[in-house]
């Protein structure tokens, strides 16, 4: 078991998943609760008294992540769901892989998904990805990743400000997977790393999951991208018609001056990268 990765979750009401998935994890854990009404804190600390627990007041989405990895004293920073954890071995081997590679900002994992064990769709495309692959990296580069299966270097996480406060939740990985690369980190897709995912059937309904994804892709153009591009991104979402998708754009709009404030588009040769996958 590995010290050298802390694994940090971010909660709030998930009480019954937890009990299921806290038992899973090896070696540091720092849960970071998100003002639950369950008493999770308090179950937590009963049940899992190695488990470090830190209450915030109120629901602050995907930056309560970033109390965690500050709160870690680990190199390296493992993100898990509450209905998620990582196979056994698994954060070792990720912890080999960042310390043989100084420049690889996050390694991201092979996601096994329900006890089916199906590959998650995304890991699929990582799998392929395009990118060049920058000398002696140990899996395709990518340019994106899933939280819940990602490992991080804390010293680039936090060098990047970690998940912002104006995306909230859902979608937040894409504003930090474009920084780390701006700033000339590598990510990479190590399939030797494993994660495990067994989907909480408590779930945001599916239109209101559309309307935070559309909003948050349109918050991140807004913050990272050319404008050419945000007019693209708004015009797509105005074709798609969808009641969802236009309430993302106007709860876009409503908060385009703190995006704006966070401005600061990103190199012509990350938005190249950006071309080849898309």
């Amino acid at each position: 078991m590995s010290a050298r990765v802390t694994t940090v979750i971010a909660t709030r009401d998930r009480w019954p998943d937890l009990q299921v998935s806290l038992p899973h994890h090896e070696g540091p854990v720092v849960l970071v609760d998100n003002g639950s009404r369950d008493g999770t804190p308090a179950h937590v600390r009963r049940d899992f008294p190695h488990v470090e627990v830190i209450e915030l007041p109120a629901n602050i989405g995907a930056p309560a992540r970033n109390v965690g990895v500050e709160a870690a004293t680990t190199p390296y920073v493992a993100f898990a769901d509450d209905d998620s954890w990582w196979a056994p071995g698994a954060l070792d081997r990720a912890a080999a892989v960042l310390e043989r590679h100084p420049r690889l900002a996050l390694v991201h994992a092979r996601i096994l998904v329900g006890p089916e064990e199906t590959l998650d769709g995304l890991c699929a495309e990582l799998a392929h990805s395009p990118l060049p692959r920058s000398p002696g990296l140990p899996g395709p580069a990518v340019l994106g990743f899933i939280a819940c299966g990602s490992v991080v270097r804390r010293e680039a996480f936090l060098e990047v400000g970690g998940f912002d406060p104006v995306v909230e939740f859902a979608g937040e990985e894409e504003r930090v997977a474009l920084d780390l690369v701006a700033r000339g980190w590598d990510l990479a897709y190590v399939e030797d790393v494993v994660a495990h995912h067994h989907p909480s059937p408590v779930r945001d309904a599916d239109g209101r999951r559309r309307t935070r994804v559309v909003r948050n892709r349109l918050l991140t153009a807004l913050m990272r991208r050319p404008w050419p591009v945000v007019l693209g991104e708004a015009g797509t979402t105005l074709r798609a018609g969808d009641w969802p998708a236009l309430r993302g754009l106007l709860e876009a709009v409503r908060r385009s001056p703190r995006a704006l404030g966070r401005r600061d588009v990103v190199p012509g040769r990350v938005e190249d990268l950006l071309a080849l996958l898309s």
